[in-house]
């Protein structure tokens, strides 16, 4: 059902909150993992990657939430409205494998974390975590998306302040930082490690999801003023949420070319806390450790969210909570008890992701460059062009990603 906002004309403030859940899926524990690695293996030399993918991102989750309150259909709705049933079911199929990488990536992360805290073993810190997540749906389902968006908010925050920390010790060179700006990589190591920053930072379950949250909180307001408004309220929203995304992203590859670039052992998370311990003592170390718990926690929640509104979008069926959850979480249970690098895992999981977001992106901009479906509120020129050029910018990278792979 949709859902009208209680807020008044004259705070805008209040209609804040859907990209701060989408948000989430930018500082999962896969961000962790891939931004980690690329700093300690190559220092600085790919900040430009993170700060293209989160103008990237911005722009991407701008467009499917003005999918979501001008039509009032999600994405994955959208899409369904458009393809016959066999499409639909392949199409689904797809998104199912991208929804159990994330996955994935979350509890694997999550499970890492408290094993850090508490030194738990991996898989019953995945159960925990699996646990947890289902109990934040719960708040969801029960109490409704705004009460859903201040827990998920608060997370973030935890996040925020467990991985900004660190940047306060230890500052990074003004110039080091900027001898990353300029775009180049150094052998296709370094392009499976951009690959997985852009899978872990445009995800393809966030472009789903955004259309859905926007809708269900805003519902589809009329044509005309009330949904200009809606729209420039809600590139606040994004550009409030990606530039926190986009700060802790930094930070993250920041600290890592700062303070563990030649450290031996910093190719997983474990090794990278042991390193932030060693060179700037256990109080930062411990929020890393925290930010990690927290990013697992809310993202896993979320993406299972996000799973949901995909599977009853493309399906066009409901499906009970436990059994929505159990679909993604199942497989990051088994590749727990299997005993695979769970670091390794993680990078590998997002380079998955990186491949599942054409089959959002290019829909996307289809869509919302759809006159007859969008009204007057179509995108414009400039921005359809730039939406293509993002899609085609991922895609290039994923095929030279697959040649050097196969020819290396």
């Amino acid at each position: 059902m949709l859902s009208e906002s209680k807020a008044p004309p004259g705070a805008p403030w209040l209609l804040l909150g859907p990209a701060f859940v989408a948000a989430i899926a930018y500082v999962d524990p896969g961000n962790v993992a891939a931004n980690v690695s690329a700093g300690a293996q190559y220092g600085f030399l790919l900040v430009w990657v993170i700060l293209a993918a989160n103008v990237m991102a911005g722009l991407v989750q701008y467009l499917s939430a003005k999918l979501g309150l001008v039509t009032g259909r999600s994405l994955p709705e959208s899409v369904a409205d458009h393809t016959r049933t066999p499409t639909r079911v392949a199409y689904w199929l797809q998104a199912e494998l991208v929804a159990m990488a994330t996955d994935l990536a979350e509890v694997v992360g999550g499970a890492i974390a408290l094993y850090l805290l508490f030194d738990l073993p991996l898989l019953i810190g995945g159960v925990i975590t699996g646990a947890v997540s289902l109990l934040l749906l719960t708040v969801q389902n029960r109490r409704g998306q705004r009460s859903f968006e201040r827990v998920i908010t608060g997370l973030l925050l935890v996040i925020a302040i467990g991985f900004l920390s660190s940047l306060v010790v230890e500052p990074p060179s003004a110039a080091d930082v900027a001898s990353g700006l300029v775009p180049r990589f150094d052998g296709a190591e370094s392009i499976l490690l951009a690959t997985a920053m852009l899978g872990a930072t445009v995800m393809p379950h966030a472009v789903y999801l955004h259309s859905g949250l926007a809708r269900d909180r805003h519902g589809q307001p009329e044509a005309g003023a009330a949904r200009r408004r809606m729209l420039r309220i809600t590139r606040y929203d994004v550009g409030i949420a990606m530039l926190i995304a986009g700060a802790v992203n930094l930070a993250m590859l920041l600290v890592a070319a700062t303070n563990l670039q030649g450290v031996e052992g910093t190719d997983s998370i474990e090794g990278a806390y042991a390193a932030v311990q060693g060179a700037l003592g256990p109080t930062v170390a411990l929020f890393f450790a925290i930010g990690l718990l927290a990013s697992g926690l809310a993202s896993t929640s979320v993406g299972a969210y996000a799973g949901a509104m995909i599977m009853q979008g493309l399906l066009r069926r409901t499906y009970p909570l436990l059994l929505r959850r159990l679909v993604t979480l199942i497989p990051a249970l088994a590749i727990l008890a299997i005993g695979v690098d769970p670091s390794r895992v993680l990078v590998l999981s997002q380079v998955v992701l990186s491949f599942g977001i054409p089959f959002a992106l290019v829909p996307l901009v289809r869509l919302t460059s759809n006159r007859s479906l969008m009204g007057d509120d179509v995108n414009h020129r400039v921005t359809t062009a730039l939406g293509w050029t993002v899609a085609g910018v991922i895609i290039v990278l994923n095929v030279v990603l697959i040649y050097l792979t196969v020819t290396g």
